[in-house]
């Protein structure tokens, strides 16, 4: 798309979608009343009612003459990230849409649904936003695990009926489109990853694609702009982890990113776990035939997931190189998400997966886990914590069986709040992202300035309290436990 054009289009959809009047929130919604101090009871309130001021819909003109407009239509208000973010995002939605439920607002999380419902039946995938120039790339698939969170909310059968068919078209797109056959020690595995074959910049960061190719062939041009799209398809964008330079090392800059060559291990964990959710689905509507397939299905990735990914000796899941068949041995949060999957067939995969997260230097700071340990300017990197990473982190210590799990889940739950908590009290707002080191401090670097509104920070932020409202507290007293004190004694006087 031609520079001008794009600003063209997006000038007139300033003007495509309304402040969308939600369904009122409810007063005090129940998991309020499990929150026991007093100060983040208070803040959690606040938060509920930040939903109403996020949601949008779409005008009718949109559907009607989708020519003059660079949103897409979907017929149900959607809950939008915030700030420079006016559309809806796919991943992002599936943490607004726990929160919208742990609100009360079911009305609007059941329309959120429809509305992805209704783009894969469309376009056969979601894009990854609520934009034309989004039409040839997705995001992580959470589809099917959004309509799990309504199911177990609301247990309507009859909607997890009818919306069946389509989570197995969306899974049918990832297995078509996105997947790769490895031989690896005589045996053939299949996993996943991101590829977005489109050799253009990004229409909405057209400039910045054209420096960063520049003084490369048409073909090297290409290839990069495939490969930022791949980034942009993975949700982290962009990041250390897709680097890979000319020695195929996991080092370079922006200009090395080659996220199609890598196997994701979060990618393929939440496609296991889609995969366990679809057979469970099929058997709650009484379908045991489809039901062992997705079993299968599931067995088979576990089995692919252990053969390339796991490291037994390091107790951990790692990316998979597709051209040098070898690991990326540095620390990613995603390292650990077999274990939120509950993709792994050995109880001591778990612990010693946490015995690894002891050991990376992941745990030595005050305001959360980073998203890597390597500074390079780049958003999805250190300093920064993400809210989607952090759940996940957190969610998976707490399945594990050992306490020792589970007070590390607790810890950084409590570190995570704190530091929400904190930049609240500072600026009124929820961010995006976070400084680890900073208490209350906003994440930076990338493409952007941080922004606050914020969809998924808000639906972290009241799973957390909601599972630990009890023990959690906004002075952080219980954040150094004698588990992680060796590990934070240098971050002591900052959480003071």
């Amino acid at each position: 798309m031609h520079k001008s054009l794009f600003l063209c289009l997006s000038t007139v959809a300033l003007y495509a979608c309304v402040y969308a009047a939600l369904p009122p929130p409810c007063d005090r919604p129940k998991f309020l009343g499990g929150i026991a101090d007093q100060q983040l009871r208070n803040w959690a309130a606040q938060i509920h009612n930040l939903w109403k001021s996020l949601g949008r819909k779409i005008r009718t003109g949109v559907k009607d003459h989708p020519e003059l407009y660079s949103q897409i239509y979907t017929p149900h208000p959607v809950v939008v990230p915030g700030g420079r973010f006016r559309e809806l995002y796919y991943w992002d939605s599936y943490w607004v849409i726990n929160g919208l439920l742990l609100s009360e607002m079911t009305d609007t999380a059941h329309g959120m649904i429809q509305n992805f419902l209704y783009l894969v039946n469309r376009y056969g995938f979601i894009p990854n936003g609520g934009r034309i120039y989004y039409e040839r790339r997705s995001q992580p698939p959470f589809l099917t695990l959004m309509v799990d969170s309504y199911y177990r909310a609301t247990m309507d059968k009859e909607f997890l009926r009818g919306a069946l068919p389509t989570l197995e078209q969306e899974y049918r797109f990832w297995m078509q489109n996105r997947s790769v056959a490895v031989t690896l020690n005589g045996a053939q595995h299949v996993l996943n990853r991101y590829h977005v074959q489109v050799g253009s910049p990004r229409p909405e960061s057209y400039t910045d694609d054209l420096e960063l190719a520049e003084g490369l062939t048409e073909d090297r041009k290409e290839q990069l702009w495939m490969e930022l799209k791949a980034g942009a398809e993975s949700g982290w964008d962009f990041t250390s982890r897709w680097y890979v330079d000319r020695d195929g090392q996991n080092n370079g800059t922006l200009g090395d990113t080659r996220t199609s060559q890598i196997l994701p291990t979060d990618l393929n964990a939440l496609l296991c776990l889609t995969e366990k959710t679809l057979a469970s689905f099929h058997r709650i509507l009484g379908d045991g035939d489809s039901a062992a397939q997705y079993d299968q299905a599931a067995a088979r990735r576990l089995e692919a997931i252990e053969s390339l990914l796991w490291d037994a000796e390091r107790g951990a899941w790692f990316d998979f190189n597709l051209v040098t068949h070898s690991k990326h041995f540095e620390f990613y949060p995603s390292n650990l998400a077999p274990v939120w999957a509950q993709c792994y067939s050995g109880p001591q995969m778990g612990e010693k997966a946490v015995q690894y997260l002891k050991s990376s230097g992941a745990l030595q700071f005050p305001n959360g886990v980073p998203t890597s340990l390597r500074e390079s300017g780049q958003q999805w990197d250190y300093p920064n914590a993400w809210p989607p990473l952090q759940h996940m982190f957190i969610e998976g210590l707490s399945k594990l069986p050992s306490e020792d799990a589970k007070q590390l889940a607790f810890d950084l739950a409590q570190r995570w709040i704190k530091t929400n908590w904190l930049a609240y009290m500072k600026y009124e707002a929820m961010f995006e992202k976070y400084d680890v080191n900073g208490d209350g401090k906003p994440g930076g670097g990338g493409e952007y300035e941080v922004q606050l509104g914020f969809g998924w920070t808000n639906g972290v932020a009241l799973q957390l309290l909601d599972q630990y409202g009890a023990t959690l507290t906004s002075g952080g007293s219980r954040v150094l436990s004698g588990l992680l004190l060796p590990l934070v004694i240098s971050a002591t006087v900052m959480l003071q």
